[in-house]
């Protein structure tokens, strides 16, 4: 069956797509693609409680596709740190194709080659060990910074110079690696991409646009966006 003209991707999120962090990554969502957000309608605390967490979002990711949605994405590090077969469980749930923000990343990294990332996150230090446990099960070891934000609430007010001197002072002192990966959109790289990679010379991928670059890929669509690193400039095949 040919592929739509216009296409609607349902975005799971937390919060529903709110927030000055997604402002950026509305600016990459192609003219002919159309995003649907939807939250999990559950309290700060219910976030963090894997069957709470895991109920929302398929009961969210099958709202999205009962509106009509060709594909959709599940943001959040969180929810596949509390249930790890998040991707197997919500493509059982649906019957279109479906990216996770760590399923869609990993493909990312292993596009460009990557074997050891920096990891740049807005989570605390428990969280970033299991994002690198999640990683290192995927062949691609992860390095932290050796400071982890104490609440995420933290990074959201890091301006983008600020988010560039931690990342440079981190990748400075995690000696070689082939990528940077930022995980969780509140620490925002997007406005500093293509600066980050002449620096580093080598790619950053960011969990959104690579949630982006993921699920069009599976729909069979192919686009060259610039302004935001590599991934979506060049659009390697994913793998």
């Amino acid at each position: 069956m040919a592929a739509p003209n216009k296409i609607r991707i349902g975005f799971i999120s937390a919060g529903g797509g709110t927030g000055p962090h997604f402002e950026g990554f509305r600016a990459l969502i192609p003219p002919d693609v159309e995003f649907d957000f939807e939250g999990l309608g559950l309290d700060r605390e219910s976030q963090y409680v894997a069957e709470a967490r895991l109920q929302a979002t398929i009961r969210a990711v099958q709202t999205v596709e009962q509106r009509g949605c060709h594909g959709i994405v599940v943001s959040g590090a969180p929810a596949e740190v509390l249930n790890p077969d998040l991707q197997q469980r919500v493509e059982a749930a649906v019957e279109v194709p479906v990216a996770t923000a760590m399923t869609s990343s990993v493909a990312a990294l292993k596009s460009f080659g990557a074997r050891r990332v920096l990891l740049m996150t807005p989570f605390d230090a428990a969280t970033n060990q299991k994002i690198r446990a999640h990683l290192d099960a995927r062949s691609i070891e992860g390095v932290s910074p050796s400071t982890a934000f104490g609440a995420i609430d933290e990074a959201t007010r890091l301006t983008p110079e600020e988010v560039h001197a931690f990342a440079q002072a981190s990748f400075e002192a995690a000696g070689a690696v082939d990528a940077v990966y930022f995980q969780g959109a509140v620490l925002d790289p997007l406005e500093i991409m293509d600066r980050l990679e002449s620096e580093f010379a080598c790619p950053v991928v960011a969990s959104n646009p690579a949630m982006l670059w993921f699920i069009l890929n599976k729909l069979g669509r192919t686009y060259h966006i610039d302004g935001c690193g590599r991934l979506l400039r060049e659009w390697p095949t994913a793998a």
